[in-house]
């Protein structure tokens, strides 16, 4: 393992930062000053500032994002984030994003393998939104969704929609540009006026409330790992 990667997992901090306190000399591996390109071993000792740390056991969360709460671990203008709504032994970080007015499933891990698998455009990990938006979708606005809208980034790839209400929609999607849905629903002429994603990577909410959170258990684990192509750890 990368040693800014241990760093992580032993919950130091970012890889970011893991990097500053490499390159500012705090780590040592086996009493030598770590380099950003040294890879541990579990026999490895490795200290920073003089105090020995170890890798966190892997943990999976699964938090009801609610409303007004950014998907980052720290935030410079000091809003409420979603690491502050989750208060677990391990250092756990969100995988993906969700705007601060859009509400819904959220995992948070320490696994940065598995992490970034479901966050690559090569697994098409399924993302699905409940949305709420300001006129009646029409059968054509439908189609568009689901044959793929031209955005300024590219054309989006097909998705499943369907109409749930008046003015309510489920919203499919495979890929994770920036502000993605509202995106493609402005292009159809459908502005959104509320977001909740009720689904993610196979993960339901269920009746887990704004705000909570639960550990996954081993099966929703594994079948992560199975939809990305990961083996699952003993």
């Amino acid at each position: 393992m990368r040693l800014n990667a241990y760093l992580a997992r032993a919950g130091v901090s970012s890889r970011r930062r893991a990097d500053e306190l490499i390159k500012a000399g705090r780590v040592t591996v086996n009493g030598e000053p770590g380099q950003l390109n040294t890879f541990v071993e579990k026999s490895d000792r490795v200290e920073v500032d003089g105090n020995a740390v170890a890798p966190q056991p892997l943990s999976y969360v699964l938090l009801h994002k609610p409303a007004g709460v950014v998907t980052t671990a720290r935030d410079p203008q000091r809003r409420p984030t979603v690491v502050d709504l989750v208060h677990h032994e391990a250092r756990v970080v969100p995988v993906g994003r969700l705007d601060a007015d859009t509400t819904g499933a959220l995992l948070l891990t320490n696994d940065g393998p598995l992490a970034h698998r479901l966050a690559h455009p090569r697994y098409a990990v399924e993302k699905v939104y409940e949305v709420e938006v300001e006129r009646y979708p029409t059968e054509d606005q439908l189609r568009q969704l689901r044959e793929g809208v031209e955005l300024d980034d590219g054309r989006t790839a097909p998705a499943r929609a369907i109409r749930l209400g008046p003015t309510r929609l489920e919203l499919a999607i495979h890929e994770g540009r920036k502000h993605q849905v509202k995106r493609m629903c402005a292009a159809v002429g459908l502005p959104v006026t509320r977001l909740h994603r009720p689904r993610y990577a196979g993960l339901e909410l269920g009746d887990l409330p704004a705000g909570e959170w639960r550990e996954l258990t081993k099966e929703e684990v594994q079948q992560l790992r199975q939809t990305t192509g990961g083996s699952f750890p003993e």
